[in-house]
């Protein structure tokens, strides 16, 4: 039996994208993978297509032209998603920062657990972070903080990119109007997951960072999710959301 679909956007990860794809799809369960590539020019679209037929159906490629976001990418991957009728939805990076054995867990959490929305959490249990510069860890911790701060969600690891949504949830936000591409966006499906009434479980992960490849992160994307919360929780008090 199907377990859900797991989305991983890509741009220029040709060194990793064979290898996740081949781990999800050796776990004990049955999970189906969508890659959306942005248009890499490394060849990462080209793997994956090398690789479609030996999973019998169940690894996609959607390509996109030119580097839109990660935010645009998860919300193509949603639609797409909820338009073939999967109940269960995970982000999760290509470059083995989250470990695809957790799937498993966070499955668990929604599909045995009942809970909405299930999130990989580095801060649940003290920090679980592997191999990050000591700035980096902080910027992280305290971005969560300062959340948590800002709108009073009761989320340890609320910049977290590892999540199984299920379909009622992604149906159920207005994903059209999303605003955020970057960092931001993993805050802002949050905040309306958790204005909208969801029951959000933090399940603890250990989060490493990737030993193949570059990171994709630079100050722009720091700014737009320092801004973003301000933005998120001012617009919250004028255009209160109706829980589910």
């Amino acid at each position: 039996m199907n377990e859900g679909l797991v989305l991983i956007p890509t741009y220029n990860e040709r060194e990793n994208a064979e290898l996740i794809i081949r781990k999800v799809m050796s776990l004990p369960r049955a999970f189906d993978v969508l890659v959306i590539d942005d248009g890499s020019p490394d060849g990462t679209a080209a793997i994956v297509r090398g690789l479609m037929a030996e999973f019998g159906g169940r690894l996609h490629l959607e390509e996109r032209t030119g580097k839109q976001g990660l935010g645009t990418a998860y919300i193509h991957g949603f639609r797409w998603a909820l338009a073939r009728g999967y109940g269960f939805v995970f982000e999760m990076d290509a470059d083995f920062s989250h470990n695809p054995d957790d799937l498993l867990r966070l499955h668990d959490a929604c599909a045995a657990g009942g809970y909405d929305l299930a999130i990989g959490s580095r801060y649940i249990q003290g920090v679980n972070v592997v191999n990050w510069p000591m700035s980096r860890v902080l910027m992280s911790y305290f971005a969560s903080w300062y959340v948590r701060l800002v709108t009073g969600m009761p989320i340890r690891d609320a910049t977290a990119g590892f999540k199984c949504y299920t379909a009622k949830v992604l149906k159920t936000i207005e994903l059209r109007e999303v605003r955020f591409v970057g960092y931001a966006f993993q805050i802002e499906m949050k905040w309306l997951a958790y204005q909208l009434g969801f029951r959000i479980k933090e399940v603890p992960i250990i989060f490493t960072d990737r030993t193949r490849g570059h990171s994709k992160m630079s100050k722009g994307i720091v700014k737009e999710a320092f801004l973003g919360v301000l933005q998120m929780k001012i617009a919250s008090w004028w255009r209160p959301v109706k829980k589910s």
